[in-house]
């Protein structure tokens, strides 16, 4: 069975490089620059997946473009091109559809063709596995009805208990609440989520991309994930900080989305930094928990994160998780200082995480009545109880609705 057909107008000069990465990749592809000719191209053709839009140049043409994708009964996604200033200027318009995204120049044409590739998986495109992203297996129907909610777990300042929330909240919706859930260690500088779960010898992503262009099968992050006790899935980008280069941003992305169909829950561990491929998951997670533990450091960069998340368009996908909170600053003027609703009070869990962690096991596992056990426990409830959307609430403009993710305290 062929690939699908995607329709591009961009300008000329990005129209190119773009439709060519495409063809190479299996894709039939037609440029179009007036409604006339997309309107002709989808009257012949039924399996269009997505259509590639300029939302700069000529905006009212775009919005031309957009209506014939929602004419006589179509729900053809847009991937709709802008620059990040044009985001910025653009406000929240009518309703588009779910499956709708954006991207932000300045681009690779290799990089929209992952975003293509994700939105074809996430639209449940059929693919006959000749192409980069399903090589690796048949489809399997019944995961791809529940897209996961993506959780980013994330906070500038190092030592505040990053890794240890997302193991066992990880663990404690798998375990105490039967979810799928699939762990990821995105920490490329400092990440030893595998470690402290007592996995050796994982296979990474970045041995599966270094692999490909030597014959390598093209593997998901589902084909990568390694099983743990607990029943968690686990899969780490890098065992290495040197040499990561490979590990381009939106193709992460694209990865991080085609394994939404598989899992109920993707739990994200990422790095203390603001680098861009941080930058891109926080583009499709939707939750960013912010563990923060009461001491001025900790929530002086909480505090900064707050500010630079309104800038982001990420601030209403942001909730404290206050670690340790049984000592030092009270919950209240933490919340206060912050301007950030508290999602969970995590008390100090002392000698037990240690005691886990050298059993290569979470407290969840080990320690399921003690208290710190129980917070997790209260954590994993307000998440599965709290309204989100999916894919990731994010900046819109006029085709495409700003639906916002609520936090509530």
């Amino acid at each position: 069975m062929a690939r699908p057909s995607v329709a591009v107008s961009l300008p000329a000069e990005e129209s190119v490089p773009v439709a060519a990465e495409l063809r190479e990749a299996g894709f039939t592809v037609v440029t179009v620059s007036h409604p006339d000719e997309l309107e002709a191209f989808l009257a012949g053709n039924r399996d269009v997946a997505v259509a590639i839009l300029d939302g700069e140049t000529d905006f009212d043409r775009s919005l031309e473009f957009y209506g014939l994708l929602r004419d006589n009964g179509r729900a053809i996604p847009a991937l709709m091109v802008v620059s990040p200033r044009t985001l910025d200027k653009l406000g929240s318009g009518g309703a588009g559809s779910v499956e709708d995204e954006y991207f932000t120049r300045p681009y690779s044409a290799e990089s929209l063709r992952w975003r293509v590739e994700a939105m074809c998986i996430r639209s449940q495109t059929v693919d006959d596995g000749s192409g980069p992203v399903l090589q690796s297996g048949p489809l399997e129907a019944d995961g791809w009805s529940h897209p996961a909610t993506v959780i980013a777990v994330f906070n500038p300042k190092g030592g505040v208990g990053k890794t240890t929330v997302a193991t066992n909240l990880a663990s404690a919706l798998q375990i105490r609440k039967g979810q799928n859930v699939l762990l990821v260690d995105a920490d490329t500088v400092t990440g030893h989520v595998t470690t402290s779960l007592g996995m050796n010898e994982v296979r990474t992503v970045v041995d599966s991309l270094r692999d490909e262009p030597d014959g390598g099968a093209v593997e998901t992050l589902a084909d990568l994930a390694a099983a743990h006790s607990s029943g968690l899935r686990v899969v780490s980008l890098t065992s290495s900080p040197l040499n990561n280069e490979i590990l381009e941003p939106s193709r992460v992305t694209a990865l991080i989305n085609a394994a939404r169909r598989g899992f109920d829950y993707i739990v994200i561990d990422l790095h203390p930094s603001y680098g861009a491929l941080n930058q891109a998951i926080f583009e499709v997670a939707d939750r960013i928990l912010v563990p923060v533990t009461p001491d001025v450091p900790a929530i002086r960069a909480a505090v900064q994160l707050a500010d630079l998340a309104t800038e982001l368009g990420l601030r209403e996908r942001l909730a404290l998780v206050i670690n340790r909170a049984n000592s030092g600053v009270s919950v209240a003027d933490m919340e206060r200082t912050v301007g950030m609703p508290s999602l969970a009070l995590l008390r100090s869990g002392g000698l037990l995480f240690v005691r886990a962690a050298n059993e290569g096991r979470t407290v969840i596992e080990m320690f399921p009545r003690e208290k710190i056990s129980e917070d997790f426990d209260a954590l994993a409830d307000r998440i599965i109880g709290t309204p989100v959307s999916a894919p990731a609430a994010k900046p819109a403009f006029g085709l495409f609705n700003r639906q916002k993710v609520a936090v509530r305290a």
